[in-house]
Order: structure tokens, then sequence, then C-alpha cells
């Protein structure tokens, strides 16, 4: 069986992340994992007082397997089929996201979220896992309800049986990765809900910025844009006829078409290409715009 892990922590980003991914995980039929890593600060969380300092490990483990046991109970209450469990790391977060990763189909970890339109924080724990694991990771923002992925309804009243948002796709053309696309499609097709395509291109990057003033050559190239964009998604949309598809190919940061597309989006896909270095990661600037900035949720999708 499938599993989705999500990394806890007592915050209430983490815990949106929870829902989030409780969700999901009964939209793919996979079990959910809830996995807390001890050798972390403790955020306060509603139910206790007195929460131990960073470090002090015996006295975090039953803050911790309390937190883990009414998070579970939780989301058992909501979604009485689904199969959770729980596990309680020894290791530091990173160490132990990137352990839990490894045997996910998807790993969930929240960011806080800044308000309706200001997107997320990324924390140093969540772009350090981004930047080194293998596996899918979908950031969400503290304050994401379910209804937020979706329409709203006749009366503009937010809702949980609307239609889904689109999904929103941020494509690079001279690495137009299967695993990003695919991923993508597939998130579409669960939700029965459109895919909103973005490929961002500038004119300076390929002749320089004396170039942008010849209107032709501009024009030319961006038919060039939209060409190569319909023929890398051809095979895509046969073998997902069911996803309606919007194109589009813009002058200008990817990053900042994607965030301004989060807006009314139920999730934002992004590639990350993997890089197996000795020390560190990386993560390429479009990716962190759109993890620093975008509304609804990101899907980071590694790729070679």
């Amino acid at each position: 069986m499938p599993t989705i892990t999500v990394g806890l922590d007592g915050s209430p980003q983490s815990l949106a992340a929870a829902d989030w991914a409780a969700r999901e995980a009964e939209q793919r039929g996979a079990d959910l994992r809830l996995v807390y890593g001890m050798e972390q600060p403790a955020y306060t969380y509603a139910p206790f007082a007195g929460i131990p300092a960073p470090g002090a490990l015996d006295a975090q483990r039953p803050w911790a397997e309390k937190l883990l046991e009414e998070t579970r109970s939780r989301l058992a209450r909501r979604h009485p089929a689904l199969p959770i469990s729980v596990g309680l790391s020894g290791d530091q977060p990173v160490a132990a996201l990137l352990a839990a990763a490894e045997n996910s189909e998807l790993l969930v970890l929240g960011s806080r979220g800044l308000g309706a339109f200001a997107g997320f924080v990324v924390g140093s724990v969540a772009l350090a896992v981004v930047a080194r694991t293998e596996r899918p990771v979908v950031l969400v923002r503290a304050g994401e309800r379910a209804e937020d992925e979706r329409l709203p309804d006749a009366g503009g009243d937010a809702a949980t049986t609307t239609p889904y948002r689109d999904v929103v796709l941020g494509l690079d053309l001279e690495n137009p990765a299967d695993a990003v696309v695919g991923f993508a499609f597939e998130a579409a097709q669960r939700r029965a809900a459109g895919l909103r395509v973005v490929h961002g291109w500038s004119l300076a990057a390929v002749y320089g910025y004396g170039a942008a003033m010849d209107a032709g050559l501009n024009e030319e190239l961006a038919e060039q844009a939209r060409e190569r964009l319909t023929e890398v998604l051809a095979p895509w949309r046969e073998k997902f006829p069911g996803v309606e598809v919007r194109e589009q190919a813009v002058i200008g940061s990817a990053g900042r078409h994607l965030v301004h597309a989060s807006r009314d989006a139920a999730l934002v896909v992004v590639g990350r290409r993997i890089r197996r270095v000795a020390v560190g990661g990386h993560i390429g600037p479009v990716t962190h715009a759109a993890l620093q900035h975008a509304v609804a949720p990101v899907a980071v999708v590694p790729h070679d």
C-alpha cells in the first residue's frame, strides 16, 4: 500500500499539512503516516503548558507522543476508513523526514502562512528536506482549508462540494521532465480539475536586452514557445484525455507568473533537478519563488 508521510512539530502549519495529507491519502487510496523528529524546538500546542526546552529529549517524548496520538485521533474521526500510523524518531528533523520520505509516495510539510495573499515563509528544515530528498514534497501553509482548494458556490461562499480549482504546472521546456508533468496530470485527473501549464521565457536571455525592442522577433519567439509547449504536452493530453489543459507561454519570470496563478489554484506543481553532491542541495529560482510566495499548496517534484 502506498504511504503519504507528514512531518509534525505541533505548529499550526504542520497541523494544516496533516489535514491536507489526510485528504490526499484518502483520494489516492494510500496510508497516512505521522512523523515527529525528537531533536527540535517544540512549538506551543494548545493542550499543553510548560513545553519542554529544545534538546530536553526525555521531556519532549511524552509531549510528542501526545501530539501524534491526538492528531491521529482527530484525523481518524474525519477520515474513519483511512489507515493512520505514527512514528517518533530520535533523529534531528531533517534526517528523520528524509528517512521517512524514502519509503513514502509523498512527503507533506507545513509552511507559515502570512495571510490570504502573502503566501509562505519556508523554514530551514523544510528547505533542507526539499533540497535533498528524491521524493515529491508538498508544502502547505498555515490556515489552508479543504474549501480553499475548490471554487466558491453560486453565492460566492466557500464550499467543500464544488469543483476543484485548477492544478497549475510550471513547465521548463528545456527539460520537460516526465516525473513533473506526470505528477501534475495525475493530480488534475484525481481532482477532476483543469490543468493550467505555465512556461516563462525571456527574450533578453536569448538575444540580449537590445533585442527586446524588436517586436517582430519577440512575436516570432513567442510563437515558437507556444508551439513547443503544445508539442511537449501532446502525448500527455492523449494519455489523460479527461484533463482539460490550458497552455500559457508568457514573457518574464515563470516564478512570478506561478505565484499569481496560485491565487486561484488547488495545487502548484514545480520541478527540482536532482544534484547528487556530497554536501547540501539545490533549489532553483522558479521553485524557490513558488515556495516562498505561492498561496496554494506547492508540490516540488525531483527529477534527473
